[in-house]
């Protein structure tokens, strides 16, 4: 899936902002006349004595003593066990992926995986999500790409598991069921894996296969164009073929503005059409994209779907606000999403209200 927007240009980075400097400020003080000679202890002590009450100052209580080594060694032990819970998850992660994209490609040939060979984008997220109008749902979601030695360099194997729908129909991350707080969102996550080829860096094609070890396949074209310096315009059409579905398309079309280093502004548009269903399903979304640090986003998004021809012209309509962060150094991402929908499934229903909120935790590896 397309990685998080980024305000700069069509697939820009953010850049930090400037952050002010904090130097101490250092005491100074100036010596006037010849310097007196050191009075002996004793006499400190009688004057400090006789001054203290005259400039009407009472005695503190002496400063609390710091935290026992007991205390301090129980906090850094916490931190130790939580530190060495997500390397051990992620080392197994990798180590289980390794093992697998070694098996994978014994299959094609006999070169080493050592030689060039690796796991990439990999990722293993856990969320939960609940609207007022439907009951909770949670799942647990992974995807990795392995570059092996035995194919050719523009060529790949991905797994993973996610929703089935967003996995064939090449949605973008905007748009899939777990952002947009859909309705029953993890209930048809699905085990996914194939090869898949790349050519002129704007064409991807993949031959896959999903639970049940049901085929599908996919051809993505992607352009972008820098219109000026801070506005840029990307296009993306996704052909595809399932038992299910037959054969369908996605195309996707965004604007984005980048305001500054930090905030950008994006308009998408999705439309997904299949040969059994024979309706064209669209989507649409306005958003404002805050990058305070890098790694750090706020984003703001207004969204509408529908069908067209169908009885209700948007079938469902909403705000949402996204935050995400690191946890964990870089490796543990955490992700918390509340909204608020105006859906209308049917004509023969009323509009109606529904809050909904989101957290998604994911480590990569």
């Amino acid at each position: 899936m397309d990685p998080t927007l980024q305000p700069m240009g069509g697939q820009p980075s953010a850049a930090s902002p400037t952050q002010p400097d904090r130097s101490a400020l250092a005491p100074c003080a100036a010596a006037a006349g010849r310097a007196a000679p050191t009075p002996h202890l004793p006499h400190l002590i009688l004057a400090a004595a006789s001054v203290l009450p005259s400039a009407g100052l009472t005695q503190t209580s002496p400063p609390a003593e710091p935290l026992t080594t007991e205390a301090a060694r129980s906090d850094t032990s916490d931190v130790a066990v939580a530190d060495a819970a997500i390397e051990l998850t992620r080392k197994q992660a990798r180590a289980t992926m390794e093992w697998l994209a070694k098996g994978v490609d014994g299959w094609f040939g006999d070169i080493p995986f050592s030689q060039g060979g690796a796991v990439t984008n990999g990722e293993i997220g856990w969320n939960v999500f609940k609207r007022t109008d439907s009951s909770a749902t949670q799942g647990l979601r992974f995807t990795a790409r392995f570059r092996l030695p035995n194919l050719e360099s523009k060529r790949y194997v991905f797994v993973g598991r996610d929703d089935r729908q967003d996995v064939i129909t090449d949605r973008p991350d905007t748009f899939t069921r777990q952002q947009q707080l859909l309705r029953n969102a993890n209930t048809d996550n699905s085990f996914f894996a194939g090869v898949g080829a790349a050519f002129l860096d704007a064409i991807d094609v993949r031959l896959g296969v999903r639970g049940g070890l049901k085929p599908y396949a996919q051809a993505r074209y992607k352009t972008g164009w820098t219109l000026s310096d801070r506005n840029s315009a990307e296009f993306r059409e996704t052909l595809f073929a399932s038992a299910s579905d037959r054969l369908g398309s996605t195309t996707a079309f965004s604007l984005t503005h980048a305001h500054s280093a930090t905030l950008a502004y994006r308009w998408l548009n999705v439309a997904t059409a299949t040969q059994r269903s024979r309706d064209l399903a669209w989507s649409s979304s306005l958003g404002a994209y805050w990058v305070p640090q890098p790694r750090r986003q706020l984003a703001l998004e207004m969204i509408w779907s529908g069908v067209v021809g169908s009885d209700v012209t948007v079938a469902d309509y909403g705000m949402q606000a996204r935050w995400s962060q690191p946890l964990h150094k870089e490796h543990l991402i955490g992700e918390v999403i509340v909204g608020h929908f105006w859906p209308r499934p049917t004509g023969t229903e009323p509009r109606h209200r529904a809050w909904a909120i989101g957290t998604d935790i994911r480590i990569r590896f």
